[in-house]
């Protein structure tokens, strides 16, 4: 029984942007607020458009309601169409995955989105008109498989004025300059060059139009096998070792093929492993690193645990938590990369030795690799805008296959692979371990995450330079002909106001201090970066290994077999990397040189703010880091208030730089999910009769007490 009051009378019009074309639409459209096993919602008008699905209702024009944090492109009850996971229909309480043609049409219907909310859609008040034409319009446009130039981000591109904010910072690496910038910034340019020999695309359209290669590398060399087999520069240490990435050639070639192949790759690893050049290592990472599929799959099972839409699933799940955690996988693969990067690191910091990362096409994991080495050792890529340059370095213009990856056109799910989310993911297991040493905070790599699935943006919707190129072509409705303006994701401005975006600069981040002018020449010799190893003296580590003595007689005896194998599950590092890791970890942390994460099993941990923002029952009100932020906020407003005081007595102007500090109203309301989520609803834990338990736990002790009940435990916290 639905107790719902009626809907009121009121036309409702959803907000479009240029270019946004309304397809169809729904009224009289119930959607479920799943709250401890009630039906309880609201009435509205449910839409679908050629960027997004939208449920409107009364309340969405509310200022009451407006969150703090608030997209200016997507709103709260917005999906666009790429964000869109998979849609279910609900025939006589039956779920049944909707694709292509239907025959039958569903009463109810569930969106699960790739951020990983969840939109339940009640339609037996719905005309069977509008529901045939919502029902089958919200499928065929999410769906089905489209061509490129379908994409609203062409239609947008076509209708938007362009007044992009001209502050952004962001490097492009689009032009020749940028790349020999990049070279005198890191001291590469000793025995580095930038080449122009693709222009034109005319050595491979996978590649960009300038890149990086050691100085003696020939041109003939690059032309003659499309620029595979040789070594592209991605980052300099201060010591002068380099780390490289090459494109394998294919595995499954005749003879012949194979040996002129392997005489030319001899030629060229003889040509960069002598002097000026340290020795070098290469490392196949399609050996040494779980596959693509195998990343997909563990992500499939992983973000199973986070699509609930009801309390009983929530605590369904809570009672075997670790368990499924485990099961996925996820977690081992994002320990094993992290673990791959500090062998690199190792390399370049240590040994002095120059890394050749290795892969089919070097556009997938020697991405996430070659980003999270840099992450670590260069402090500039911990910044906000070095951060988004490395972004675009090493996978925008590197040639990371987004349009594939993220499947935007419903191609192939063979090509599907969270790539960049597992990069993202690695990232925030360093801002959550090294606070400080991030410009950024963890609000900021989510929102970036949600960026991947709005189309007004061309960063992450071409699998190419080559293909963002010849697509720029087009008819714009503003100047009749001429090349498309796509914006960038990194002009922020676009999706938050000023108010908003200071949740993503971090207020405890330890900037780095500017040397005196008197010091200055002193050490103008020196590498504008730190030596990454912390200099201070300490006592030396007791750990073993990766773990001490008392904590490996703790898993033995306390926590049971079964997790002491789950964290040694992978290989033991070999001596010299395990010295390298104890030694680093038994000194005081630098925050503007070498950081290396902490991977043992409990360290590495699941990204709450992404994966439980949409789960009340995961809140913790009034706790969280959110807590010691808003302190932090209130002083940091304190501070500019008394610093503008200070210069109006003084008659001078408000000290240049400062950032805007968020205005948290109703600050009580915070929970450990803000800024995506306030207090929506309480969460009663269901009180489990033994008999259950014993079902679920087999444990002896609590099914000796017959009639007492068990409070259930939020272990998931």
């Amino acid at each position: 029984e639905i107790h719902i009051k009626e809907p009121i009378e009121k036309e409702v019009n959803p907000r479009l942007l240029p270019g946004e074309l309304l397809l169809c639409e729904a009224s009289t459209v119930y959607k479920y607020v799943q709250e401890d096993g009630s039906n309880r919602g609201t009435y509205g008008k449910l839409v679908c458009t050629n960027f997004k699905i939208s449920f409107l209702d009364d309340d969405s024009a509310s200022d009451d309601n407006e969150p703090q944090f608030k997209n200016k492109i997507v709103g709260e009850n917005d999906i666009t169409l790429q964000c869109v996971d998979q849609i279910y229909g609900v025939y006589d309480e039956k779920k049944k995955l909707l694709t292509g043609q239907l025959r039958k049409y569903p009463e109810k219907l569930i969106i699960y989105c790739k951020d990983l909310r969840v939109f339940n859609f009640c339609l037996r008040y719905t005309k069977e008109e509008e529901v045939k034409r919502i029902v089958s319009g919200i499928v065929h446009h999410s769906q089905t498989p489209k061509l490129l130039k379908r994409l609203f981000l062409f239609s947008y591109a076509s209708a938007a004025p362009n007044n992009t904010d001209g502050r952004n910072q962001t490097v492009m690496f689009e032009t020749l300059e940028d790349w020999r910038d990049e070279l005198e910034r890191t001291k590469g340019n000793v025995k580095y060059k930038a080449v122009t020999t693709n222009e034109g695309y005319r050595v491979s359209e996978k590649l960009p139009l300038y890149f990086v290669v050691p100085i003696c590398i020939s041109e003939e060399s690059i032309l003659k096998y499309e620029g595979r087999g040789i070594p592209i520069w991605c980052w300099s240490c201060h010591n002068g070792a380099a780390l490289l990435k090459m494109s394998a050639f294919p595995k499954e070639q005749d003879d012949s093929t194979s040996q002129m192949q392997k005489a030319f790759l001899d030629g060229i690893y003889k040509t960069i492993s002598k002097p000026p050049y340290e020795l070098l290592k290469m490392d196949d990472l399609s050996s040494s690193l779980p596959s693509l599929q195998d990343i997909q799959t563990a992500y499939t099972k992983f973000k199973q645990l986070f699509l609930i839409d009801n309390s009983t699933d929530f605590w369904a799940t809570d009672v075997k938590w670790f368990s499924l955690l485990e099961s996925t996988n996820w977690l081992e693969i994002i320990r094993r990369v992290l673990k791959k990067a500090i062998e690199v690191a190792e390399c370049l910091e240590i040994q002095h030795t120059n890394v050749l990362l290795i892969e089919e096409s070097a556009t997938d994991l020697c991405c996430v690799i070659s980003s999270l080495v840099q992450v670590m050792m260069d402090s500039y890529s911990r910044t906000k805008s070095g951060f988004q340059s490395l972004i675009q370095k090493e996978w925008v213009i590197g040639g990371h296959s987004f349009l594939d990856r993220c499947n935007h056109l419903h191609k192939s799910e063979k090509e599907e692979a969270p790539v960049f989310l597992l990069l993202l993911n690695c990232v925030w297991q360093l801002v959550q371990q090294y606070p400080p040493a991030f410009e950024f905070t963890e609000t900021y790599l989510t929102v970036l995450s949600d960026s991947l699935y709005v189309p007004i943006f061309s960063t992450f919707f071409f699998n190419s330079q080559h293909q963002r190129d010849t697509n720029k072509s087009g008819e714009s409705l503003k100047t009749q002909s001429g090349p498309f303006r796509f914006l960038t994701v990194w002009d922020w401005s676009v999706q938050f106001d000023p108010k908003a975006l200071a949740f993503l600069n971090n207020p405890l981040y330890a900037e780095k201090p500017k040397p005196d002018r008197s010091q200055r020449k002193t050490a103008r010799f020196k590498h504008q970066r730190q030596l990454s190893l912390p200099l201070t003296q300490a006592k030396p580590s007791t750990k073993r290994g990766f773990f001490r003595e008392e904590t490996d007689h703790l898993i033995k005896n306390i926590l049971g077999k079964r997790i002491g194998k789950f964290i040694n599950s992978s290989d033991e590092p070999p001596n010299s990397l395990r010295e390298f890791y104890d030694s680093w970890h038994s000194k005081p942390v630098d925050y503007h040189g070498l950081l290396l994460p902490r991977i043992d099993g409990p360290e590495i941990k699941v990204w709450a703010q992404r994966y439980l923002r949409w789960i009340p029952e995961a809140q913790l009100h009034g706790g969280g880091t959110i807590a010691t932020a808003a302190k932090i906020w209130d002083l940091m407003e304190e501070v500019q208030s008394l610093q503008v005081k200070m210069d109006e007595e003084h008659s001078h102007a408000v000290s240049g730089d400062v950032h805007s500090v968020p205005m948290l109203r109703n600050s009580a309301r915070l929970s450990s999910l803000f800024p995506f989520a306030l207090l929506q609803r309480q969460s009663v834990k269901p009180a489990l009769p033994t008999s259950t338990w014993k079902d679920l736990e087999d444990e002896d002790d609590l099914v000796k007490r017959d009639d007492e009940f068990v409070d259930l435990s939020g272990d998931m916290l």
